[in-house]
C-alpha cells in the first residue's frame, strides 16, 4: 500500500540518530484546516504535522537535558546536546507559527458566522491572510521533514580533470578552476591549491583544491559531473567551434575514524619535486609519492615544503577519495531516477553545457539556461539554489509527501 511504501522510505531515509524519535508512520490523512465558507480551503497533510510534532518532542527532551546538572558538568555532552537541539530550532519555530495560524483561522471562522456584515468582511480578510501564511509554512515544514545529509557541513577536496578535447580541454579545466575560486571567495570560503598538473600547451591536466568554510559540501555536491564547453579555441584558425569537457569531482573531507586505512595497503616513498621553487625543491626529497594498492589510487604531493606535511596531505587526499568511493557505492545500491542524484563525479554525468557562441550556460538537470558571463565570473549561486530546490522536491516525492 502507499502508506507501507511511505513508512519504508521514511525509515530508510532517517539516520540512526533520528530513528530514536521516529514511530511507525500511519497512513497519511488529509485534514481540512480552513473555513467552510469564504476563501479557498487549505489542505494540511496530517503525516507532516505528526512527524514535526514528534521532532518538537525531541527538542523538548534536549532542552530538559541542558538543565541536567550531569550534562552541564560535561562540556562535551553540553556541546553535543546544544548542537542537536539547534538542528530542531527551525522545526519548533515553523510548527509554532503554523499552530498560531490555525488558532487565528478557527477564531475567524467563528466571526464569519456572525450576522454583522462588517465583522464577516473582517473575518474573510483574516481567513485569507491566515491561509496564505499556512500555505507558505506548509511548504517550509515539508522540507524540514527531510533528513539532512551528514556530509553537508564538511569541507571538501575539489578535483578538476581535463576530459576530451586535447589542449582546449586543459584550458577549459583551468577556466573552470578560476570559476570555482571566484565562487568560493563570494561565499567567504577558504581555498588552498593542493596539487596541479600543468599542460604543456597551456591550461592544466588536473588540479585538486581544498575548500573550507560553512556548509561547503551542501552546495558544491551539485557540481560533480561532466562540464562541457562549446567554443572556438584560441588556437583554431578556421573559426570552427570545438567541444571539450572537464570532469569535476567533489570529495567530502573525513577524519581517520570515518575512513580507516590499513598501513599494509600503502606504498609510499619520498621523491624530489620537479617543479619550480628554488634550490630546496630539487635537492631535498620533500615530495611524497603514494600508492593505495587495493584501489590503484596514486598521489604525487609536492605542495608543502616539508616531507611530513606532504605525507599528511597525501593521506588526507586518500581518505577523501576512498570515502567518495564509498558514497558512490551507496548511491549505486539505491539506484534512483532522480535528476538531482548527487554523485562524486565518477559516474561522469553531463550536468552542464557552456555555449560561448550563444553566451548561454545550460544546466541539463534543471532544463534551464543562464547568462554565460555571470556564470564564468563565479555567479553560480542561482543555479545551485535551484538544484537544492529540485533535490528537495524529489526527495519529498520519494517519502510520499507532495512538494
Amino acid at each position: 500500500s502507499s502508506s507501507m511504501r511511505r513508512s519504508a522510505l521514511w525509515t530508510a531515509a532517517l539516520s540512526a540518530g533520528a530513528q530514536a524519535w521516529m514511530v511507525t508512520p500511519r497512513a497519511p490523512v488529509r485534514a481540512t484546516a480552513a473555513a467552510s465558507r469564504g476563501p479557498a480551503c487549505v489542505m494540511v497533510d496530517a503525516f507532516v504535522l505528526d512527524r514535526l510534532r514528534e521532532m518538537r518532542g525531541v527538542h523538548d527532551d534536549l532542552t530538559a537535558q541542558l538543565e541536567d546538572p550531569s550534562v552541564q558538568a560535561n562540556v562535551e555532552a553540553m556541546l553535543r546536546v546544544t548542537r542537536e537541539r539547534a538542528k530542531l530550532d527551525g522545526v519548533v519555530e515553523a510548527l509554532s507559527a503554523y499552530e498560531g495560524c490555525e488558532q487565528r483561522l478557527t477564531e475567524a471562522k467563528e466571526l464569519f458566522n456572525e450576522d454583522d456584515v462588517e465583522l464577516r468582511e473582517m473575518a474573510r480578510a483574516e481567513i485569507k491572510e491566515a491561509e496564505q501564511e499556512m500555505e507558505a509554512l506548509d511548504a517550509r515544514m515539508k522540507v524540514l521533514l527531510l533528513p539532512s545529509d551528514p556530509n553537508d557541513e564538511r569541507n571538501v577536496m575539489f578535483e578538476i580533470r581535463a576530459g576530451t578535447g586535447g589542449d582546449e580541454a586543459a584550458i577549459w579545466a583551468s577556466d573552470l578552476l578560476n570559476l570555482y575560486e571566484r565562487y568560493a571567495r563570494e561565499q567567504g570560503w577558504q581555498t588552498r591549491l593542493v596539487s596541479k598538473s600543468d599542460s604543456e600547451a597551456g591550461g592544466m591536466r588536473d588540479a585538486t583544491m581544498e575548500i573550507k568554510g560553512q556548509s561547503v559540501y551542501s552546495k558544491l555536491k551539485f557540481e560533480a559531473g561532466v562540464h562541457r564547453v562549446q567554443r572556438v579555441p584560441a588556437t583554431e584558425t578556421q573559426g570552427r567551434i570545438h567541444t571539450s569537457t572537464a570532469t569535476v569531482a567533489i570529495m567530502p573531507e573525513v577524519d581517520e575514524v570515518s575512513v580507516q586505512i590499513n598501513p599494509g595497503d600503502i606504498e609510499m616513498h619520498a621523491a624530489r619535486s620537479g617543479g619550480a621553487g628554488g634550490q630546496n625543491v630539487n635537492k631535498v626529497e620533500t615530495a611524497i609519492d603514494l600508492t593505495h594498492k587495493p584501489t590503484g589510487i596514486r598521489l604525487f604531493v609536492t605542495q608543502e615544503r616539508s616531507q611530513l606535511k606532504n605525507k599528511e596531505l597525501a593521506m588526507q587526499m586518500l581518505r577523501a577519495k576512498l570515502y567518495a568511493m564509498q558514497l558512490e557505492e551507496q548511491h549505486a545500491k539505491v539506484a534512483s531516477a532522480r535528476k538531482m542524484q548527487v554523485g562524486t563525479g565518477a559516474r561522469s554525468e553531463k550536468i552542464r553545457t557552456y555555449n560561448y557562441k550563444d553566451s548561454r550556460c545550460t544546466d541539463h538537470r534543471l532544463g534551464s539556461n543562464f547568462a554565460l558571463d555571470g556564470v564564468m565570473s563565479g555567479g553560480i549561486e542561482p543555479i545551485i539554489q535551484q538544484c537544492i530546490a529540485l533535490d528537495e522536491q524529489e526527495r519529498l516525492k520519494e517519502l510520499g509527501v507532495d512538494g
